[in-house]
C-alpha cells in the first residue's frame, strides 16, 4: 500500500484549469469589487437606546416636575448675595491655589535635593499635611490665638525685636486661605515632582555638557516638558480646592454653599437653592475646564505633528 497518494484526476484538472486573465486582474488590481461586511454590534445599540431613554426621563423629570421649583433657581441664581458669595469662593480658590502650588513648587525640589535633610523635611510635610484631614487644618488655624497669644521675631530662642498678635492677625478669611493653601501644598508638591521625573535626564546631561546654566536647564527644558504632565493633574487640584471651599463653611465665611445654606434656612426652600450652587459650581468648573485645554494646547507645541 502506498505511503502517499496522488490527487484525484478531477480535481487536479480543475486545479490546472487556467483562470479568464480578465477576472484574475480584475480580482488582484480593483479591491473595489470586493464586498465588505460591516461588523455587527447589536448590544451596543441596545446599550444606546436603554441610555437615551435615562436620559430622556430624568431630563423630562427635571422640566415637569414641580418640586424643583425652577422659578425660585431663577430668582436666586443672580441674586446680589449669591454673586458675593461667588466672588469669596473665587477669592478662596485664587489665593489657596497661588499660595499653595508656589509652596508646592519649593517642596517638590527639596524632595528631589541632593541633601538628605531638605528631603525628609519636605517629605515631612507631605505626611502630616495629607494626613490630617482639610477640615481639622481649617479648625486648628482658626483657633490659632488659643495656642499663642503673639508671634515674637527676633533672635532664634532669644530676645524677640517685635511682635505681633495673633488674634487680629489672623481672622476667618485668613485662617481660611492659610489652611487651604498649606494643604493645597502637599499634593501640588508631588504633582510637580512627578511631572519633573518624567522629564528625560539625558536631556540635563546633554544640557550640562553644552554649559547652560541650571537654572537655564530649569526653565527652558525641564518645566516646559514637565508642564505636559503636570497640567491635568493640577487641574484636578484646583477643581477640588474649588469644590472644597465648601468646607470653609464651619468657619462661617460666606462663600457659596454658606451663603446657600442661610437662604434656604429663611424660606425653606431647600432644593432650588442647592440647585443654584450646583449650577455655579458646574459653571466654574467648566470654565476652568475650557482654560486647561488651551493652556495644555500652548505646553504641546512641538511635541504633537
Amino acid at each position: 500500500m502506498p505511503l502517499t497518494s496522488d490527487p484525484p484526476v478531477d480535481e487536479l484538472r480543475t486545479s490546472q484549469r487556467p483562470r479568464p486573465p480578465e477576472a484574475a486582474d480584475r480580482a488582484a488590481d480593483d479591491p473595489a469589487d470586493l464586498k465588505v461586511v460591516p461588523v455587527r454590534h447589536p448590544w451596543r445599540w441596545v446599550a444606546v437606546a436603554v441610555t437615551a431613554v435615562l436620559i430622556a426621563q430624568f431630563v423630562h423629570g427635571l422640566v415637569t416636575n414641580p418640586a424643583w421649583e425652577w422659578q425660585v433657581f431663577a430668582e436666586f441664581f443672580t441674586a446680589g448675595t449669591v454673586l458675593q458669595a461667588v466672588w469669596i469662593t473665587l477669592q478662596l480658590t485664587v489665593y489657596g491655589t497661588a499660595l499653595g502650588f508656589a509652596l508646592g513648587v519649593v517642596l517638590a525640589f527639596m524632595r528631589l535635593s541632593a541633601s538628605p535633610f531638605l528631603r525628609w523635611v519636605a517629605f515631612g510635610y507631605i505626611w502630616a499635611f495629607r494626613s490630617i484631614p482639610l477640615i481639622v487644618q481649617l479648625l486648628f488655624w482658626f483657633n490659632l490665638a488659643y495656642l499663642y497669644k503673639r508671634l515674637d521675631f527676633g533672635i532664634p530662642f532669644g530676645p524677640g525685636f517685635f511682635s505681633f498678635d495673633t488674634m487680629g492677625l489672623v481672622g476667618a478669611m485668613g485662617a481660611a486661605v492659610l489652611g487651604l493653601a498649606l494643604h493645597q501644598a502637599a499634593y501640588a508638591a508631588e504633582i510637580v515632582r512627578g511631572g519633573v521625573l518624567a522629564v528625560d535626564g539625558g536631556q540635563l546631561e546633554a544640557a550640562s555638557a553644552l554649559g547652560i546654566p541650571r537654572l537655564r536647564q530649569l526653565r527652558r527644558i525641564v518645566l516646559p516638558q514637565a508642564m505636559r504632565s503636570i497640567l491635568p493633574n493640577a487641574t484636578n487640584e484646583v477643581i477640588s480646592l474649588f469644590k472644597g471651599t465648601s468646607i470653609v463653611s464651619v468657619m462661617a465665611i460666606g462663600e457659596l454653599f454658606y451663603q446657600v445654606q442661610v437662604i434656604y434656612g429663611r424660606n425653606g426652600r431647600v432644593v432650588p437653592l442647592l440647585m443654584v450652587a450646583t449650577a455655579w459650581y458646574i459653571l466654574l468648573t467648566t470654565v476652568l475646564s475650557v482654560l486647561q485645554h488651551y493652556v495644555e494646547r500652548h505646553f504641546a507645541k512641538g511635541a504633537t505633528r
